[in-house]
């Protein structure tokens, strides 16, 4: 086998020139550091057999280069894109909105089992996201898995509509008050129409795992990354982006609830329906205009690879006589369809061990046995990103119990506007509308004043981004338990500490504002913040796998809640001494308060572990400037490295 060595970690640098592993001693290359020289073979057998690629060079639908991009991607295509997301978020956030008042009212489940169950669903849905991120990376591309999985959401919602209007699905309304509902006097829906329920609703819940994390990477690739103004438009796309995500939840809350009072069950969820339709129309409309990212194979593949190799060389000795160097294709191009190389960094030093070289792996060794540099390092960056998702669990775990919690709350208050009733269920909107103000002066309010602050192009960087919306989330949950501790005083001294269906007339739940409006900024900051890191961080071939993680974080929120919400009803429920939990079904007996506390000292410990995790993170942007300011400094200091 023809060996090539570089003395370069900058994998899209061309290989400077011919020389002998003689060139340089043993003891140099020992004495060097690991990464500072790269064995480039010319004959190289690949785990998909798919030869090299571009590297992340764009192409059409059909796989072919796109030979004029000024007719392609850009702006255009993402607002197909933008309106694609706008309904399936319409769909998400219709279904959690509606579905624990319709399991409730309509199949007489009690509200704690709904909320759980449309909290499971949420989750799932989320966390089942991998999946479809596995799957645009690794076989069908971001464009055919939103078409595929699209096309399933859509059958999801038709199912969830004829099953609303359908008598037979439906347990018996008959004599079923208010009253009937609170003592569990109705009739409970039977297994099988629970069964059915639940059928449709994971169906759309497994469409929705298949969109989620393919739409934002599919949208950020229209934009030309070789262009100089690449970062200004990615920065306005995930705005804009997020900015069709709140209009999406705003009319969920609004037309859809009106949709619901006034035309029942079945014409809501129709709406629902129909709408996503029509965008899977215009996403359909788009594709001849959209740029593509070939898949580059099963990352799973490549990252067992390279822990089966590492693993099999777990002896092996980076000063060993028996090394022959960093294993890496030759030129510019990886051998990872749609990818560029990745230079190597210093982290996570046994994960090396795949891609040393040694004497005794012959001229043609397998993949499961010597893997290339960007494979490594491919690896590395997956585990790098982890903790920075991780810690925004907590602020998923907050808006999950926001979005049950708050609406109980909301039961007990006012709701009138002047001479108009706002529905509780309604009152989810605040926070969308929140996001939608902020995002709306982000540009002209925020980057100018932050950018005098922080010095940063873009007014704070992804990271800082991140912090401040964390930061903010404990400001919500913390408001949220002062708030409910009045609330509850309130409805004890005034007698209404049994009739807690009964509104307050004169404690508004206009009050809830403040919490939502503010948990609706840390979203703005924390998610679109989280959305562009990831992006712009994860490798070439695993962008989708990246947005993922963001999903992941959201469903494992949604576990998370369900999680605490029984360990606190466990905890600190006694039936015997007629002791009620925290969260007993009447919330003025309750002390709902008691769990915003303990959300508020859980979210600054998490705030903590976030900060040292943004604190040591190291941008891959910086890692590779720091990489070719070594690679200089070797090569004036040791010129007789490179031929």
């Amino acid at each position: 086998m023809g060996t090539r060595e570089i003395k370069s970690p900058e994998g899209g640098q061309e290989t400077p020139g011919t020389a002998s592993l003689g060139g340089v001693s043993a003891d140099s290359i020992r004495r060097k550091k690991l990464g500072i020289y790269f064995i480039e073979s010319d004959d190289r057998r690949t785990a998909f057999g798919r030869g090299y690629t571009g590297g992340t060079t764009p192409v059409n639908v059909h796989g072919k280069p796109i030979t004029d991009l000024s007719k392609t991607g850009g702006w255009t295509a993402a607002f197909f894109i933008f309106g694609n997301e706008m309904a399936e978020r319409m769909a998400y956030f219709g279904l959690s909105v509606n579905m624990v008042a319709f399991m409730f009212y309509v199949m007489h489940r009690p509200f704690t089992s709904s909320s759980n169950a449309v909290n499971n669903f949420l989750g799932i849905s989320q966390a089942s996201s991998v999946l479809g991120g596995f799957l645009a990376d690794a076989y069908l591309g971001r464009y055919w898995t939103i078409a595929i999985f699209t096309t399933i959401y859509l059958a999801g919602l038709t199912g969830i509509t004829l099953f609303a209007t359908m008598d037979i699905f439906l347990p018996n309304q008959d004599q079923c008050s208010q009253i009937s509902l609170l003592l569990g006097n109705c009739e409970p829906a039977k297994p099988w129409q629970m069964l059915c329920l639940y059928t449709f609703l994971y169906i759309t819940g497994f469409g929705a795992a298949g969109i989620r994390p393919c739409v934002s990477s599919f949208g950020a690739d229209q934009f030309d990354e070789r262009s100089k103004d690449y970062k200004s438009h990615l920065d306005r796309f995930f705005n804009f982006f997020y900015l069709s995500v709140t209009i999406g939840a705003i009319i969920a809350f609004t037309a859809v609830v009106y949709i619901q009072i006034e035309h029942g069950w079945g014409s809501a969820f129709g709406s629902l329906a129909i709408a996503m339709g029509i965008s899977n129309m215009v996403f359909f409309l788009g594709t001849p205009i959209y740029r593509h990212r070939l898949p580059g194979g099963s990352p799973l593949t490549r990252v067992a690879q390279v822990l089966v190799a590492a693993f099999r060389k777990r002896n092996a000795s980076f000063s060993s006589s028996e090394l022959v160097g960093l294993f890496e294709v030759p030129g510019k191009q990886s051998a990872i369809k749609g990818s560029g190389k990745i230079a190597h960094t210093e982290d996570f030093r046994c994960l090396d061990k795949a891609a040393l070289q040694l004497k005794e792996d012959g001229a043609n060794p397998s993949p499961w046995r010597l893997c290339t540099v960007t494979q490594v390092e491919e690896v590395k960056i997956l585990l790098k990103l982890i903790p920075i998702p991780a810690c925004t669990i907590m602020l998923s775990m907050i808006l999950t119990e926001f979005l049950t919690l708050s609406v109980q709350q909301a039961y007990t208050m006012n709701t009138h506007m002047g001479h108009l009733k706002l529905p509780v269920t309604c009152m989810p909107v605040f926070p969308g509308l929140s996001i939608f103000l902020i995002l709306s002066i982000y540009y002209s309010a925020f980057v100018p004043l932050s950018r005098r602050i922080t010095g940063h192009p873009h007014g704070a960087s992804q990271l800082q981004r991140v912090g401040i919306g964390l930061a903010i989330s404990i400001l919500s949950v913390a408001w949220a338990g002062v708030f409910e501790r009045y609330r509850r005083n309130y409805a004890i001294k005034h007698g209404y500490e049994t009739i807690f269906l009964t509104p307050m007339p004169n404690l508004s739940a206009y009050w809830l504002l403040i919490q939502y409006c503010l948990i609706g900024i840390a979203e703005v900051f924390c998610i679109v913040g989280l959305l562009e890191f990831l992006y712009e961080e994860a490798p070439d071939a695993m962008k989708s796998i990246g947005s993922a993680y963001a999903a992941l974080a959201g469903g494992l929120g949604c576990f998370a809640a369900s999680i605490l919400n029984s360990i606190v009803k466990s905890i600190t429920g006694n039936p015997e001494r007629g002791q009620p939990s925290w969260l007993s079904q009447n919330i003025n007996t309750g002390r709902f308060d008691n769990l915003y506390w303990l959300l508020t000292v859980m979210s600054i410990i998490n705030f903590c572990i976030f900060l040292y995790s943004a604190h040591t993170y190291q941008y891959r942007a910086e890692q590779k400037f720091k990489m070719e300011e070594q690679v200089e400094t070797n090569k004036n200091n040791n010129p007789s490295a490179v031929s």
